[in-house]
C-alpha cells in the first residue's frame, strides 16, 4: 500500500523550490525527471495554449466545470474512499442529521439478551429494515453480528470457523484475482488457527486438509459475480466452510439477481452507503454458535462498536428506506437510483477514453435483471480494473506518465500489467483523471 493516505498530496520539491515528477525506474531503465512544462512520457500537451485554464468534463456529464485539481498534485486512485456520495447526502440536508445529548448511550452494554450485547436495538431494526428493502440478503431467522468495518468482521468469521482450532492451521483461500488485503488481514495476527494459502483455483485441498474459501461478490478487484470456486470440486473427505465478502452487493455497483442466503455474509457501511469514517459494518449469520463467536471476537478486541457509529448508521439507512416508502413523484431522487446513475456516467466515460487509448483494455460484463430496478442493468463496479496491451509494469507506469496512482495488479494475486483504480473519487478528481488518461497515446520504449 502506498504510504500516503490521502486523495491528493503534491509531488515532491527540488532543493531549488521547483516542482519535479520523479518517474520510477522500470526494467533496469534510467530514472527520468520530468520538470514542470515538460511533456509526459507517451502523451499529448494536456493544455497546448498555457493562457487558457484548465477545464475538464462533469463528472455527471453535464457540461464543464473548472479543475480545482493543480497538475502539479498526483491523484490517489489506490484506495476506495467514497468521497463520490458526499454531494447526495448534502442534499439530504437535515434529513440524515442526529443530535446527541452528553449524557446519551454511555453503557458498554446495549442489551444482554441479545448475542451481540454492545449491538444498539435501532441499528439492528435498520439493518434487517434496509436489507428487506433492496432484496440483496435473507435477514429473517438469521443472526446480526455488528462489526467495526468488515475488516474486523473477517477476522470474527476466521476465528469462529476455526477455533477452538487442530493440529495445524486451517488454510484461508480465494480465487484470484482476490482482495488485496485477504492475505495480510489472515496473516496480521499470525494465529495458530489459520493461514493464508492464496490462489483458490490452484489449492490442492488433498494436499492442505480442511479449509476456508472467501467468496467475494462482486468481486474486488475486477467486478465480476462469484461463486466457490475449491467448494464444487467432489472431495468426500476434506471440509470446505465459506465466508461470502458481500460489500459491492448493492444496486449502484451491480444486479440484484437474488436475496443471497449465505452460512457467513457482511456488508459494510463504506460502500453501502458511503459513509466510510463511521467505520461499521454487519454480519449475517445462519448458526447461533458461529454468531456467537464471532461476537466475542468483537467483545475481545475492541469490547463492542461505537454506539454513535451505530446510531449514525441507523438514521441514515432509515432515511434511504423512507425514501423509498414515502416517495410518490417519478423524480424523487432516490438513494440507489441516483448513484447508479452516477456510476453508469462514469463509467460509459472511462469506457470511451479506454477505448480511444488502444493500449488499455477494460473487462466487459453482461447485463443480467435485477430485482431491485425491474429492469436488466450492466454491472458498474467500484474499481476500475485496468489491463495494458504490453507486458510493463502499469502501476509504475501510470504513476511515472500521469502522476495517477493506483493499485498493482501482483497484489491481487494477479499480473503487473493489471491496474486496480477507484471509481469513487470526488467529481473533481475523477475528472482530471480521465483528462490524464486521455493523453496516454502509446507506449514507447524505456516508456
Amino acid at each position: 500500500m502506498h504510504p500516503l493516505n490521502t486523495e491528493l498530496y503534491k509531488i515532491e520539491k527540488h532543493e531549488r523550490g521547483e516542482p519535479i515528477l520523479r518517474a520510477l525506474s522500470i526494467q533496469n531503465q534510467p530514472i527520468r525527471v520530468l520538470r514542470e512544462g515538460d511533456k509526459m512520457c507517451g502523451t499529448t500537451d494536456q493544455n497546448p495554449n498555457p493562457a487558457t485554464p484548465n477545464k475538464t468534463p462533469s463528472a455527471n456529464g453535464n457540461g464543464t466545470t473548472r479543475s480545482s485539481v493543480s497538475p502539479d498534485t498526483v491523484l490517489n486512485l489506490e484506495q476506495g474512499d467514497p468521497t463520490m456520495f458526499e454531494p447526495y447526502w448534502k442534499k439530504m440536508g437535515d434529513k440524515g442529521t442526529m443530535v446527541i445529548s452528553g449524557s446519551q448511550w454511555m453503557s458498554y452494554v446495549s442489551d444482554f439478551t441479545n448475542i451481540c450485547f454492545f449491538m444498539e436495538p435501532e441499528f439492528e431494526g435498520a439493518v434487517r429494515r434496509l436489507h428487506r428493502t433492496v432484496g440483496n440478503a435473507v435477514v429473517d431467522g438469521r443472526h446480526i453480528v455488528v462489526g467495526t468495518g468488515s475488516t474486523q468482521l473477517y477476522q470474527a468469521a476466521l476465528y469462529a470457523l476455526t477455533s477452538p482450532g487442530g493440529a495445524e492451521p486451517i488454510s484461508v483461500v480465494s480465487a484470484a484475482p482476490y482482495y488485496s488485503s485477504y492475505p495480510d488481514e489472515t496473516d496480521y495476527l499470525r494465529s495458530g488457527l489459520y493461514r493464508w494459502a492464496g490462489d483458490a483455483y490452484a489449492f490442492d485441498k488433498k494436499g492442505h486438509g480442511d479449509y476456508i474459501e472467501v467468496v467475494n461478490t462482486p468481486n474486488n478487484p475486477d467486478g465480476t459475480n462469484r461463486k466457490a470456486v475449491v467448494k464444487h470440486r467432489p472431495d468426500d473427505q476434506v471440509q470446505g466452510k465459506l465466508i461470502h465478502d458481500l460489500a459491492y452487493y448493492w444496486p449502484q455497483y451491480t444486479a440484484i439477481t437474488a436475496p443471497l442466503d449465505e452460512d457467513i455474509m457482511y456488508f459494510t457501511f463504506s460502500k453501502s452507503t458511503g459513509h466510510a469514517g463511521s467505520r461499521i459494518g454487519w454480519a449475517i449469520v445462519k448458526d447461533k454458535e458461529i454468531a456467537k463467536k464471532m461476537a466475542k471476537f468483537v467483545e475481545l478486541s475492541t469490547l463492542g462498536v461505537s454506539k454513535v457509529s451505530q446510531h449514525r448508521a441507523a438514521k441514515l439507512m432509515e432515511v434511504i428506506c423512507d425514501g423509498y416508502q414515502n416517495c410518490k413523484a417519478k423524480n424523487c431522487e432516490l438513494f440507489f437510483e441516483h448513484c447508479q446513475n452516477l456510476m453508469a456516467q462514469r463509467w460509459e466515460r472511462l469506457r470511451e477514453v479506454v477505448e480511444r487509448s488502444e493500449i488499455f483494455s477494460l473487462p466487459k460484463y453482461p447485463k443480467e435483471y435485477c430485482l431491485f430496478s425491474g429492469e436488466f442493468n450492466e454491472p458498474h463496479p467500484a474499481f476500475a480494473w485496468l489491463k495494458c496491451k504490453e507486458d510493463i509494469d502499469l502501476e509504475k507506469f501510470i504513476r511515472g506518465c500521469i502522476k495517477v496512482q493506483g493499485r498493482t495488479g501482483r497484489k491481487f494475486g494477479s499480473d503487473q500489467k493489471y491496474l486496480r483504480l477507484s471509481m469513487l473519487s470526488k467529481d473533481e478528481v475523477f475528472d482530471q483523471f480521465l483528462e490524464r488518461l486521455s493523453t496516454i497515446k502509446a507506449i514507447s520504449n524505456g516508456y
